[in-house]
């Protein structure tokens, strides 16, 4: 029996890169193809456990280059598309808007666009061998903005997106609903929380303050640390997706959250703490914290209802925060231990 395709479009990034080894550990019925730039957040070495596989292969490229993806479409005869290419640092954001724009809004209509031509004969008719094909589009919950001290986010909360990131997610989310809507094409889209776990870029929060802290350097916690995030492991993520992809009802939208609300100050206390145990010194590590200015534009609080998640698909996450946060820091110790920063 000839095997699916499935594109996966930054797929040596953080996230992209732990599900395509989850997925081919756990699925030997489809091929898949990662398409990925290899920008500063992409790392082949975050793949090295597929390397050599006979149904994966890999391609530096684009998103935003339209005749690059319709070849893919064309030679690998794609039938489904789990989509992670993203610009994704809001910081980034603030200083360069334009790539954001570019990479989340127009790449993601390129992919969407020729995977409607690819598999449609018209609006709301599949061609036979496609009637199955999926889009499965990976957003944030940054899209619905900031909430107080009290609620949460669910698929229904209107969308006020603050940064120029969570903008233009918010857009690329617009894009494929409408797909839906118009065209009858098969979309799925999942929003999550803040992912954790082995493989994130380094310019991330935890990476940032394990690394600097293992340097004995200044430990930055913007305000006061008292922004609140919902910490999903990425191995819980790669799950959801999984759950969704197959499951999940075409066009709706699913909330991905963890049930683990920390502010900022709570993350690096413990990071510290670990690390008083692990790799103690002549003081605690939390004696290099320094509140810094506030970044513009900063959500005070993010946090997730998965009720629709956890009832229609029954998905429940399975890593407890603390022990997945000590294995993501014993992991973190051990690439900076062989990177020669401590």
């Amino acid at each position: 029996m000839k095997k699916n395709t499935i594109l996966i479009t930054g797929g040596a990034g953080f996230i992209g890169s732990n599900f395509i080894t989850y997925f081919l550990d756990n699925y030997s019925d489809y091929n898949i193809v990662n398409l990925d730039l290899l920008t500063y957040a992409g790392d082949l070495n975050n793949l090295k456990e597929v390397k050599g596989k006979k149904d994966y292969i890999f391609i530096n490229g684009d998103i935003r280059n339209k005749q690059l993806v319709e070849k893919i479409f064309e030679e690998h005869d794609i039938h489904h598309v789990i989509h992670f290419a993203a610009e994704s640092h809001v910081d980034n954001s603030i200083t360069n808007p334009t790539i954001f724009s570019e990479t989340n809004v127009i790449g993601t209509v390129n992919l969407i666009e020729t995977a409607r031509k690819h598999w449609m004969e018209k609006p709301f008719t599949y061609k036979l061998e496609y009637r199955n094909s999926r889009f499965h589009h990976i957003s944030t919950d940054e899209v619905y903005g900031s909430l107080g001290e009290k609620g949460y986010f669910t698929e229904e909360t209107p969308y006020a997106p603050n940064s120029p990131y969570s903008a233009s997610k918010a857009a690329s989310d617009m894009m494929v609903r409408s797909y839906f809507h118009t065209y009858g094409v098969n979309v799925v889209t999942t929003n999550c929380s803040n992912n954790y776990g082995p493989k994130q870029h380094d310019e991330k929060l935890i990476p940032t303050l394990i690394r600097k802290a293992l340097r004995k350097e200044v430990l930055p916690i913007y305000g006061k640390g008292e922004n609140v995030r919902d910490w999903l492991h990425v191995e819980d993520h790669c799950r959801a997706i999984d759950l969704v992809f197959h499951q999940g009802k075409p066009g709706e939208t699913y909330l991905v959250g963890g049930h683990n609300e920390k502010t900022n100050i709570e993350i690096a206390t413990f990071i510290c703490e670990q690390l008083d145990r692990l790799l103690p010194w002549e003081k605690s590590y939390k004696t290099l914290i320094r509140y810094v200015k506030d970044r513009p534009g900063h959500d005070f609080r993010y946090a997730i209802d998965a009720t629709k998640l956890e009832t229609e698909l029954l998905f429940k996450s399975s890593i407890p925060f603390e022990m997945g946060m000590k294995r993501t820091i014993d992991w973190y110790i051990d690439k900076y231990r062989k990177m020669g920063v401590i």
